[in-house]
């Protein structure tokens, strides 16, 4: 599969990392220029692209830069992917300790709701309570006793399985998180987030969330 990932911090280098090993095509860009990305490129044999090229002919996009960078990623960033590209957002908003106030996000919109917007395509919710060093170190096959589990949102279901299925390559179980708006579940501050349970404590966590945004992750 063709994959294009926007940003190649932790998550972003990290599944530059699997997803090459797995065999698929991938793209990886930063907001620094390609020419920083010589090392990952030769670790991995991904391409190092501009932000612009990263979707370009992309059947699975993964969107991983801060939430206060999203408005600046590229207009029409998707023009050029396939006809039924995928979005995945691993964002999440941290107010006091790095993007500032959202006033949408303060007011009670999911954060991949309002990347969604600023992108102007519908998006999928994973990877974003996830840590880093899990993607190269927790997977596991298929059937595989405790196998960790990642929830997984969005409105589009053949969005969402395109992303469970990826994730399943990945070696981690997914767990259907509900539509977008639900998507509050899985954000900094609830019991799943940073979770490493099975598919049964994921489940679990995303019911026992509350919507109600704890002080440390207001503005």
């Amino acid at each position: 599969m063709k994959i294009g990932i926007i940003g190649a911090g932790n998550i972003g280098g990290n599944l530059t990392r699997r997803l090459t090993a797995l065999g698929h095509d991938v793209s990886v860009a930063n907001s620094r220029g390609p020419e920083t990305l010589k090392a990952l490129a030769e670790e991995t044999g991904a391409t190092p692209v501009t932000a612009a090229e990263a979707a370009r002919g992309a059947r699975v996009v993964v969107v991983t830069v801060p939430l206060k960078a999203v408005p600046d990623l590229p207009s029409g960033l998707l023009g050029e992917a396939a006809d039924d590209v995928v979005v995945i957002d691993t964002g999440n908003y941290y107010p006091q300790q790095r993007d500032g106030r959202i006033a949408a996000i303060e007011d009670g919109l999911t954060e991949s709701r309002w990347t969604e917007q600023q992108i102007g395509h519908p998006v999928v919710k994973a990877f974003n309570g996830t840590y880093a060093q899990d993607i190269l170190d927790k997977g596991q096959p298929q059937g595989a006793a405790g196998r960790q589990a990642l929830p997984v949102a969005g409105d589009d279901p053949a969005a969402k399985r395109t992303v469970r299925d990826l994730i399943d390559e990945l070696g981690f179980d997914t767990v259907d998180a509900g539509g977008l708006d639900e998507s509050w579940r899985q954000q900094p501050g609830t019991p799943v987030y940073g979770n490493r349970g099975d598919a049964d404590a994921i489940a679990k966590a995303l019911a026992d969330a509350s919507p109600e945004r704890t002080a440390e992750w207001r503005a």
